[in-house]
């Protein structure tokens, strides 16, 4: 039987950043009366192998809101390309093993995800950890913001796509008839993020690669340089916010759920 690691340090690095495209100012926009980002990170604290939570901004007003709340927030550069830059930059001036990457949009990620993703860590062949789960809406295989994943039979991720992967060639005589038929397997990937520090800090080094640029997928570079990245299977669902249209579908399954 393959060793695990011994237990090591986790911290949580939720990017916020204020200026998004399609929702500027989303990190502060308010859910039940509670800002998203003040969600995030409520949640995020709650998971039981995470030995502090820490939001990296662009923004003195969403530090402010999480410093007053009682958390911790660090100011970052305005000029990163990516959430995973930003957290980059936080790392590299704290002490731990393992950073693990919460979406500050996903004001619904459980503390059990948080805890799974780092507990995939424990191979001690895996460089990242992420999270799948089985797609059960017929939409989501043909939507090419629900990113998909395939994985080998030890749960190594083989790649990362927009398109429907595995496609069912014998069933689906053509993309017009996509469906879940009878066991059809099509994993969705939750952007919850693992990484060894060293990890991560080399990643953002590297360059764009040709399959990121493509899909326009980050994780893509990882797979390209040689990272093996960690799938686990998660029972939990998510509900990102992107749009202010999401704000409100979010606030009405609090209203039914809460």
């Amino acid at each position: 039987m393959r060793e695990s690691r011994p237990p090591q340090k986790a911290v949580v690095i939720i990017p916020a950043r204020y200026g998004a495209t399609r929702f500027p100012g989303k990190p502060l926009a308010l859910l039940k009366g509670k800002p998203i980002i003040q969600w995030v990170y409520e949640r995020a604290k709650g998971a039981k192998s995470i030995h502090d939570v820490i939001v990296a901004t662009d923004d003195e007003r969403i530090m402010k809101v999480i410093i007053e709340s009682g958390g911790k927030a660090m100011m970052t550069s305005k000029g990163h390309a990516t959430g995973t830059d930003r957290i980059s930059e936080v790392a590299k001036d704290i002490m731990c093993d393992i950073i693990i990457n919460v979406q500050g949009d996903e004001p619904f990620i459980s503390p059990e995800m948080v805890d799974h993703t780092v507990n995939l860590l424990n191979d001690e062949r895996a460089s990242i950890s992420t999270l799948a789960r089985r797609i059960e809406e017929e939409r989501e295989l043909i939507d090419p913001n629900v990113v998909k994943v395939v994985f080998d039979k030890e749960g190594f991720a083989l790649y990362f796509s927009r398109s429907t992967i595995p496609y069912y060639r014998d069933r689906w005589k053509d993309t017009s008839g996509i469906n879940l038929q009878e066991g059809v397997k099509v994993y969705k990937h939750i952007g919850i993020y693992g990484y060894r520090r060293d990890v991560l800090i080399r990643l953002t080094k590297t360059p764009q690669s040709e399959l990121e640029g493509i899909e326009r997928l980050e994780q893509l570079r990882a797979l390209e340089n040689g990272f093996k990245i960690k799938v686990g299977i998660t029972s939990f669902n998510t509900i990102g916010i992107d749009t202010p249209e999401d704000l409100k579908r979010a606030e009405e399954w609090l209203n039914s759920y809460l």
